[in-house]
């Protein structure tokens, strides 16, 4: 163990001085075009014995949300200790490490980079001190307006440390701190624009709240009479707890000893669900924004059936991505479903790696075909989304190579052509195949004999019906938060109504 990174916050830590100060690149990575953005998970613990514990089970849970770094804040009687590394959760901790994580209250956070940002520095959670009061914050989303709060703050004398977005909360929060921290937070609220779900801790309380469309999720549990946060509800599975609610979007939860408070800091006129939670980042077996995931994947992949009829011997999904759309579609189809390739469950999500080489790389030893299976057959690939295509076009030539005899993709979503500003990894349309190309160019670019995509109103068909309460601008362009460029940087105003 690397003891030294236990650290305690000393009394005397100033606002501007705290423990994770980021990197410039990371910074105007995630606001022009070309830097890509970062998806992460929060877990925090209020009133447990061993809270850190707990928040460690939790990240574990929320690890397909990010597999770079990982930290935890615990708050115990007379000091709060921190821990922040590279790597995955198991990793990264053991019994003594967590054993200096005194408290019953404890923060965590996981979260994948991007291309310049895999430092430690930019581990979260993020610790600061001011006037007295220690602030642990965990954010998953992506602030839109944060430079231009930033460039405001630095005119009235604010000194950052850091690049990140969460430091301009924190800026925000310590401005308004002579209202109180209900008021304040309120104000922050008022303030940053774009998608946020944040679990905070301060002494004797743990604080959880969200943007008021709502793009990521979070959500309340319990346990033995101590409280949880947490981005989904596989987190509270896994540690026994109770489900309780989500946190509302624009609402704050606040957590002490007198138990749950809660109001509605800012009006939420409308929701912009992240549906992309559903296609691709939440866990299979967590409930979001009211439903299930599993049971949403299996309904994108029988809506494929409605659209398309293919002759062939079976389908197969690319795991674990295509799975629960593959199940969907076999069953609606009635035709056998075949798991054909094999997936070393080792290596991590390539969507998420730092670099484009590493993407290529896992691709290659994450997926083994059988070729016993495969060869001489007509096969239905189904897949969950299409990005860049790197990553299936290697995956549908490692089929081919098996000797398949005619493969066609299915794809449960519709084709991704505009860039996300609200905090998933693909920040500019050079990005995304589906902008450049069509759909026939696809095909062949990715070597297949047929190739359909999900449309846009059989997944809000899929949804429920109600395609209004989702954010769906990363396939139609119609963005909760008004893109508009200035200067070759992409500033967001958020729609109200």
């Amino acid at each position: 163990m690397n003891r030294k990174n236990i650290q305690t916050l000393p009394l005397n830590r100033s606002l501007t001085g705290h423990c994770c100060p980021g990197c410039l690149d990371h910074y105007w990575a995630s606001r022009v075009p070309g830097g890509p953005k970062e998806e992460c998970g929060v877990f925090g613990v209020f009133g447990h014995p061993e809270a850190a514990k707990l928040t460690y089970f939790g990240l574990y849970a929320l690890q397909h949300r990010g597999q770079e770094s990982a930290g935890i804040v615990a708050f115990g009687k007379d000091q709060v200790n921190e821990y922040k590394a590279m790597g995955l959760v198991p990793d990264i901790f053991n019994e003594r490490i967590l054993g200096e994580l005194e408290g019953s209250l404890a923060v965590g956070h996981v979260r994948y980079s991007t291309t310049g940002s895999s430092v430690l520095q930019n581990a979260q959670p993020f610790c600061v001190r001011h006037a007295g009061c220690t602030l642990a914050v965990a954010h998953n989303g992506n602030l839109v307006n944060a430079l231009a709060l930033r460039n405001e703050l630095e005119r009235h004398g604010s000194i950052f440390q850091t690049t990140m977005d969460s430091e301009v909360i924190v800026h925000l929060l310590a401005k308004s701190a002579r209202k109180g921290l209900k008021e304040a937070i309120t104000t922050v609220m008022e303030q940053v624009q774009g998608a946020y779900s944040i679990v905070m801790g301060t002494e004797g309380m743990l604080i959880g709240f969200r943007d008021p469309l709502g793009f990521r999720p979070l959500c309340i549990g319990k346990l033995n009479g101590a409280y949880i946060l947490a981005s989904e509800t596989c987190a509270l599975d896994l540690v026994q707890a109770d489900y309780v609610r989500q946190v509302e979007p624009g609402e704050v939860v606040m957590i002490d000893d007198n138990g749950l408070h809660s109001f509605q800091a800012v009006e939420s006129k409308k929701q912009a669900n992240c549906i992309f939670e559903f296609i691709y980042f939440a866990r299979p077996d967590s409930d979001i924004f009211g439903k299930n995931v599993y049971m949403f994947r299996k309904r994108l992949g029988a809506a494929l059936t409605k659209e398309v009829s293919i002759d062939a011997d079976f389908a197969m999904p690319f795991p674990d991505s295509g799975n629960y759309a593959a199940v969907g579609y076999a069953q609606a189809a009635g035709i056998p479903l075949e798991l054909a390739v094999i997936r070393n469950h080792y290596v991590g999500r390539t969507f998420i790696q730092p670099s484009q080489t590493m993407r290529d790389f896992g691709v290659r030893i994450k997926l083994n075909p059988v070729k016993e299976m495969i060869h001489g057959k007509r096969v239905i690939l189904i897949e969950d989304s299409i990005i860049r295509g790197t990553t299936s076009r290697t995956r549908i030539k490692t089929i081919r190579d098996a000797g398949a005899k005619e493969i066609t993709m299915l794809v449960s979503c519709p084709p991704t052509r505009f860039p996300c500003f609200y905090g998933i990894d693909f920040s500019s349309k050079g990005e995304l195949i589906a902008a450049k190309h069509s759909i026939e160019e696809i095909r062949d670019f990715l070597g297949l004999d047929g190739l359909h995509y999900l449309t846009i109103e059989s997944m809000i068909e899929a949804a429920g019906g109600d395609g209004g309460r989702f954010c769906m601008a990363c396939f139609n362009g119609d963005y909760p938060a008004e893109v508009q460029e200035y200067g070759g940087k992409y500033q967001l105003e958020t729609k109200t109504g």
